[in-house]
């Protein structure tokens, strides 16, 4: 029955007219899931930076397609000799949205807030290294480090070092004020949101499209028949559905890399999950490919640990504890368990990974001696219970910021995971004085999260869109999720 309404419903996409070919100055996206706010610094959720980032703020430093740092705010930048002193020179003659005038004032007191005692800002632990940040005059920043750290250039592209402006900050979840090229125009709850090219943008009249509309369609059906039907340019489209006869023809398929790790979340605090042995039987339970395969159509590369293949510093230990439920169920046994163990699994609202994901994964755990209860639950749910008030046991999620390792030496963070040779090979690669000792622990932090089967590691999300012939510069890879709509431009 499944099978018949998807393609009822994309049949009937075929048939509507083309009612919304976009104009040349134009582009509306449709992603499936809506921000919770519109601030990228304090909150959690992927779909603020995807809509927000490089739109509506800017950092200093800009994160391309390929990874690589370029200038945005900070035309350029020099590093002393013990990498610990920063001096940045700004662009002149940039303003905000509100029309206030952009300086190093405005970084001072962004960096400042990100790291005052009861900072929101999810990456806090990059500007506490700030030992200060002086400014000399209007143009010119200082950033002098407690110690080292190598990735600070491209961490100040990320979505957790925009620069706001102090006077509309307060108001900046609901009502977004940056120096990007793109200004917040309105949001409808459910539906969409709309930015608008900024009259204060200091490149204005070099952007080919000035009208933004991002479209929140949460079913994957529905937004290919939005595509299809030609009220859509561009979208993600569930991995059943791309084989469909319909995108041959005027439309691109684009498939990438991304930095998100889809994993089985555990919270190391409860009684059962905090024994090894239990996590080692969930890590013998679940059979990857067949995640891969079943809720991804083959769409997704294999990791045994928190960090992206694609990286230099990757090592594949996939196979720390292969695929066995007849081992589990001895492993759950010597653990104490030997009628099994029951468990929740909460699942949040995303399509392919999660919710298909998380039936397969449960029917492989049930199988290795575990009784798996599953609870669908919706975003502000998920974020209010899982993520911050940590009441879960098990759960799925992608985690999809740059260079993460560093989440699982956090305080009070979600997993409830402490060990102290982790913190200490992280730390040290934060700081590390050359690329080989960098690496050295960059890979002995991922052995140790994978022998210690700290989550269940199942696959690296890639990057999947769809998007009408015509529309140049999307992005192939997402190095970090942002929609760089000032660099696309339509054919003639």
């Amino acid at each position: 029955m499944k099978r018949m309404f998807i393609a009822a419903a994309v049949a009937g996409a075929i048939l509507a007219p083309f009612s919304a070919v976009a104009a040349k100055d134009s582009v509306v996206f449709a992603q499936q899931l809506e921000p919770p706010g519109l601030d990228p610094r304090t909150g959690a959720a992927a779909a603020i930076s995807l809509t927000t980032l490089y739109n509506v703020y800017e950092g200093l430093t800009r994160i391309d397609e390929h990874g690589m740092v370029q200038p945005l705010l900070a035309k350029s930048w020099e590093i002393s000799d013990d990498g610990l002193t920063y001096t940045f020179k700004l662009e002149e003659g940039v303003k905000f949205h509100d029309g206030a005038d952009f300086d190093s004032s405005d970084v001072k007191y962004t960096f400042e807030a990100n790291k005052a005692e009861g900072s929101q800002n999810k990456r806090k632990d990059r500007f506490d290294v700030m030992e200060s940040i002086e400014t000399p005059d209007a143009n010119t920043v200082i950033i002098k480090l407690k110690e080292r750290r190598p990735d600070l250039l491209e961490q100040l592209g990320e979505s957790t070092a925009v620069i706001v402006d102090p006077a509309s900050d307060a108001n900046n979840a609901t009502h977004p004020v940056g120096t990007g090229p793109y200004k917040f125009e309105s949001w409808t709850k459910a539906d969409n949101l709309k930015l608008t090219a900024a009259e204060t943008y200091r490149d204005k009249e070099n952007l080919p499209i000035k009208h933004v509309t991002i479209r929140f369609i949460g079913d994957g059906t529905a937004r290919l028949a939005a595509l299809l039907s030609g009220d859509v340019d561009a979208t993600d489209v569930p991995t059943e559905l791309l084989a469909n006869d319909a995108l041959k023809d005027g439309y691109n398929i684009i498939v990438g890399n991304t930095n998100g790790e889809v994993i089985l979340s555990t919270n190391n605090a409860h009684p059962a999950l905090s024994k090894l042995k239990v996590r080692q039987a969930i890590a013998h339970a679940i059979n990857r490919k067949e995640v891969i395969d079943g809720a991804m159509f083959g769409y997704g590369t294999p990791i045994g640990t928190h960090f992206a293949p694609h990286h230099p510093d990757y090592i594949d230990l996939t196979d720390t504890y292969p695929y066995d439920p007849e081992l589990s169920k001895k492993l759950l046994a010597e653990a104490g368990y030997p009628d099994g163990l029951e468990l929740s699994l909460k699942l949040p609202p995303v399509e392919g990974y999660a919710r298909q994901g998380g039936q397969i994964i449960a029917s492989q755990l049930e199988k290795a001696g575990f009784k798996i209860n599953i609870e669908n639950v919706d975003w502000p749910k998920w974020l209010d219970e899982v993520y911050k008030n940590k009441n879960y046991d098990l759960s799925i999620v992608a985690h999809v910021e740059p260079m993460d390792i560093g989440i699982y030496i956090r305080d009070n963070y979600y997993f409830n995971y402490n060990n102290p040779k982790l913190k200490e090979a992280v730390q040290g690669a934060d700081s590390a004085a050359s690329p080989e000792e960098r690496t050295k622990l960059l890979q002995e932090a991922q052995r140790i999260l994978a022998e210690d089967a700290v989550n269940g590691y199942i696959f690296q999300l890639p990057r999947i869109i769809v998007t009408r012939e015509g529309l140049n510069g999307v992005w192939q890879d997402l190095p970090l999720f942002a929609t760089d709509v000032a660099r696309m431009s339509w054919s003639d």
